[in-house]
């Protein structure tokens, strides 16, 4: 039988946009709401915005119907119930604290196996989504990524962590066999959070001092990764996506027909293209033969950067 996964979600209002954008590349599908239904399978801790996923067992209409179901469940792993209706999910309203504890009681006493409260072996979660109840198997996101935004080797333009983190599951949602490439990689915060999630990318940049320093930021969080030194035009092989933060020309010499060579470039090389850039380049991106499948406006304060996926 297919599962159904439920995820939650906790992310900023200006990070709304962004966040629709990857669950569209996660599921195919996105949501107003902070909760999302799919059969889709990803891991919570690749989401920046993520908090995390319940993998349904038993679905019904009642909490006394679930403790019911639940006295058929038989674990072999220490476990804890977690009920996840500590914040308001969609439509439904926050449960409170008192209640979530008897809740957790009330099912995780009808569960055949050996509870655990301080370290359990598998987390069983809880939730309650309008008049439908459900329980199964949690995984709570992992916010190790966090130390990424602290690198030996910065500069006040690159992109930030989150941002970078969410360009890497839109454009790479399901990485199994792809080829990608960051050929403008500046200090590598795409490359650090393609990296540690398990997604091989190649890296590239013009200037050998942010290729020193990519290589560097790479090898601090003890990841591997290859970086090379030289122009976009000198990329060889042929990839499924690249993804680029394009140079712009208020902190670079880059002119317009610099930033169009990129875009003609990266069409010889690559399949699809990610772009990141301080301005609109839609009719740049027309000339070099790209299609625009998706997009958002990823904001931060008065700053914003459009995120514009192509094929």
């Amino acid at each position: 039988m297919t599962t159904k996964f439920i995820y939650t979600y906790i992310r900023h209002r200006d990070e709304q946009e962004l966040c629709r954008m990857e669950m569209r590349s996660f599921f195919g599908k996105d949501v107003q709401d902070n909760v999302i239904q799919s059969e889709v399978t990803v891991n919570p801790s690749r989401s920046p915005f993520m908090q995390a996923r319940l993998a349904v067992w038993i679905q019904t209409d009642s909490l006394d119907s679930l403790a019911q179901q639940a006295a058929v469940l038989e674990v072999e792993k220490s476990f804890k119930t977690v009920c996840l209706n500590d914040m308001e999910l969609a439509n439904t309203a926050k449960i409170g604290h008192a209640k979530r504890r008897e809740i957790e009681r009330k099912v995780g006493l009808q569960i055949i196996g050996e509870p655990e409260l301080d370290y359990p072996e598998l987390l069983i979660g809880i939730m309650q989504l309008e008049d439908q109840w459900y329980v199964g198997e949690l995984v709570e996101s992992s916010s190790d990524w966090h130390v990424h935004q602290q690198k030996p080797h910065m500069y006040s333009t690159a992109l930030g962590t989150r941002l970078a983190r969410a360009a890497v599951n839109i454009a790479v949602p399901h990485p199994e066999g792809i080829r990608v490439i960051d050929p403008c990689c500046g200090i590598g915060t795409v490359l650090v959070e393609a990296l540690s999630m398990g997604i091989p990318i190649e890296g590239r940049d013009i200037n050998p001092l942010v290729v020193y320093g990519s290589r560097k930021n790479i090898a601090h969080f003890g990841l591997q990764g290859n970086v090379e030194i030289g122009p976009i035009a000198e990329v060889k092989e042929q990839y499924d996506i690249a993804i680029i933060d394009m140079p712009y020309n208020l902190f670079t010499h880059i002119t317009a027909e610099g930033q169009l060579a990129i875009l003609k470039e990266a069409r010889r090389f690559a399949k699809s293209c990610l772009i990141l850039t301080i301005e609109n380049m839609d009719n740049m991106l027309t000339e070099a033969g790209w299609d625009i499948i998706d997009r958002c406006l990823a904001r931060k304060g008065t700053f914003s950067r459009e995120v514009v996926l192509c094929t």
